[in-house]
Parts: structure tokens; sequence; C-alpha cells
């Protein structure tokens, strides 16, 4: 999996504890899969993350993505591929993952409000959180893409 430090296995106790962390929020998010999916993709791609870009791609297609929206991530803003409450979603992302130097505008908090509940605002926080945490691990230990495929199920993609 890594070409530098194997961290899963020599942190294996907090490693098993923020992979439970992830897992929970998958399975208690009021976030739909695929807003999920999308997120998880894009705050990947800004954090250049190749093994996560690959990973949540390929997991992606498998929850029934289309591959264009896929393709025209980098380009959200401009695409009309995408509904306003994925846009909100993906801006509230970003903004998270590089964070201004004021913190969250109220303005950014507010257009995510217009989209999305209390509840999913908040869910999409530990959503951000969670990938953002997958991010640098990753990418500190130049984890290869698509070395896990097999292990993770990710080769039903057709992606490999």
């Amino acid at each position: 999996m890594s070409n530098r430090i194997n961290y899963s296995a020599l942190s294996a106790p907090l490693f098993d504890k923020f992979l439970a962390f992830s897992l929970a929020m998958h399975d208690n998010s009021s976030i739909e899969r695929s807003l999920i999916d999308l997120v998880n993709i894009r705050v990947s791609q800004l954090n250049a993350c190749a093994f996560c870009v690959d990973m949540h791609s390929k997991e992606a297609k498998i929850h029934g993505e289309r591959e264009l929206r896929i393709y025209h991530l980098p380009i959200w803003r401009e695409s009309d591929l995408f509904s306003q409450r994925e846009r909100a979603a993906l801006a509230l992302a970003e903004t998270m993952t590089h964070l201004p130097s004021e913190g969250v505008s109220d303005e950014a908090f507010e257009a995510a409000r217009r989209e999305l509940s209390e509840q999913e605002v908040s869910d999409l926080m530990y959503t951000v959180v969670a990938i953002n945490g997958w991010n640098r691990f990753n990418a500190v230990a130049r984890a290869t893409p698509g070395s896990l495929d097999e292990m993770y199920g990710l080769t039903k993609a057709g992606l490999s």
C-alpha cells in the first residue's frame, strides 16, 4: 500500500479508531451516499491524494455515479451536471479543506444552509474532516493508487 510508511500497522490502535470513526460517519450520516462520494473525490483532488482520488472515484462508480460527473468535479462551478444541493456541499467542503485565514464566512455557511438541513451541514462537516484526515495520511505515506482495490472490492468498478 505505502511507499514510505505503513501507518496502519505501526499505529494500529489509532488507525482502527480512525477507521471506526469514518465507518460510523458513513453509517449514520443524513447525507446521501452519492453526495458523500462527490465530496470525498473533490476534497481528495484538492489535497492531491492520488490514492483517495482513485479509491473514491471507483467507489462512486460502483454506487452508480455517472463517469462524466466524476470527470467534471474539478470544474463543478462551470458544469451544469450538479444540483444546487451538491454545489452547496462542494463549496463548503472546499472552504473547510482550504480554510481562509478568517475562517468560514457567514456567507459560505449560509449558502450551505440554504440547501442543506442543519443536521446535513453537521454531518457534512464530519465527512470533510474524515476525508481530509485520510488524504493527509495517504499523501504523506504515498499510498499507491489501486493497491487495495481487490481487498476493498473496488475491482467491480471496472476502472483498474
